[in-house]
């Protein structure tokens, strides 16, 4: 009897322990969630590991009746002139007049790391007048680096998305098909040299440069690690230095920090992009009290012409036409004039200029009124 009312005395204060672990846990869940936050990995870049670009120009053979014209592709024609002449044949007193080969630009992306023997995908467009490259082959072209120098070595079969189809009274075209790509079509033939693994200081770069995010960036480093190895040395680098922890072991140092959580801070900025009327705004906007009135002034003038004829059996009077002209004038009266209160978040400045009827292209022309009055707490960049 005494063992089991023991039971029943420390059951009830551990159902209570358990609960209020529940309930915190529940509450740190929530709280993670409602915080938008992100990896280190997804918000910067390390340096020294980076893509290049590399660029080639090439000759696409096998196109059906699609290809440059020689006689006004010169650069074209010169080409294969040259390219047969390497093959060990004399063109040079031929007429050439073919229509299945084409000039080419040839663009793709060197890995960060790449070996020798890897295949990286490339990209083929249309250098002359060639309508179409579908079902074409590209030539063995070098890829050359910003430095000049031969990276890569490409060759293969294009992929062509979008096609062309012409007849005597009517042309359909769908995509682009003066452009495609190669998966897999160049082979890299020279690495770049860069050892990461000797580096004793790494440098994070903010792909969105911000202060505040630079500083709990190297401060979840340094609570990680353990030690003040990490420092923002300005809003859009992270100075980190290797700890002898991880002497020899870089790799294994970004792997671990790339995990971890940050909350990135941002600048409270509007974007407008006038030809198409998108307008993106960042949730720090803040308007401080403004009053907001839109109308326009419509004026419509319609025609419309009525016959006049004499009545029945008149011996007088002829069937004639007259003009019948109606003016609308719409000045806007039934636009209101609304006032937006001081501190207004994002979600209640839509609500406030959707009440008044306005269509992007006027919305865009009022934020930048109420920016120009200086109400609006944020930037305004116009694409």
């Amino acid at each position: 009897m005494k063992n089991s009312n023991i039971h029943r005395m420390t059951s009830k204060p551990m159902r209570k322990i358990t609960l209020a672990l529940a309930v915190l846990a529940a509450c740190l869940t929530w709280t993670t969630s409602a915080t938008a936050q992100s990896r280190i990995k997804d918000i910067v870049d390390i340096e020294g590991v980076r893509e290049n670009i590399l660029i080639g120009y090439g000759l696409v053979v096998g196109l059906n009746g699609s290809g440059d014209s020689l006689s006004s592709n010169v650069f074209t024609k010169q080409s294969l002139i040259g390219m047969l002449e390497r093959l060990g044949v004399n063109a040079n007193d031929t007429a050439l007049d073919a229509k299945n080969v084409a000039a080419v630009m040839v663009t793709g992306q060197l890995p960060a790391f790449a070996r020798q023997g890897v295949k990286i995908d490339i990209s083929v467009s249309a250098l002359g007048n060639a309508s179409s490259l579908l079902g074409g082959t590209l030539l063995v072209t070098p890829m050359l680096g910003a430095d000049g120098e031969v990276y890569a070595v490409a060759q293969g079969t294009l992929a062509v998305g979008g096609f062309s189809a012409a007849g005597a009274a009517e042309t359909v075209v769908k995509g682009v098909p003066t452009s495609g790509r190669i998966p897999n079509g160049a082979i890299v033939e020279r690495e770049l040299p860069f050892n990461l693994g000797d580096l004793k200081r790494v440098r994070l770069s903010l792909r969105n440069p911000d202060f505040t995010t630079a500083r709990r960036v190297a401060r979840a480093i340094n609570a990680f690690v353990g030690l003040q190895t990490a420092k923002a040395s300005d809003n859009a680098t992270v100075v980190l230095d290797v700890p002898k922890t991880y002497d020899g072991e870089l790799v294994e140092l970004l792997t671990d920090i790339e995990q971890l959580q940050v909350q990135p801070d941002q600048i409270a900025k509007v974007v407008i992009d006038e030809q198409s009327g998108i307008i993106v705004m960042g949730e720090n906007v803040r308007i401080s009290t403004v009053a907001i009135a839109q109308g326009n002034l419509t004026i419509r003038i319609t025609e419309t012409q009525q016959v006049s004829q004499p009545t029945p059996f008149s011996n007088t009077g002829t069937t004639t036409t007259v003009n019948r002209t109606a003016v609308e004038v719409d000045e806007g009266e039934d636009r209101k004039f609304g006032v937006l209160p001081s501190g207004v978040t994002l979600q209640e400045l839509v609500n406030g200029l959707n009440s008044l009827g306005i269509g992007p292209r006027d919305m865009i022309t009022i934020l930048q009124a109420v920016k120009a009055s200086g109400a609006m707490q944020a930037d305004i960049e116009v694409l």
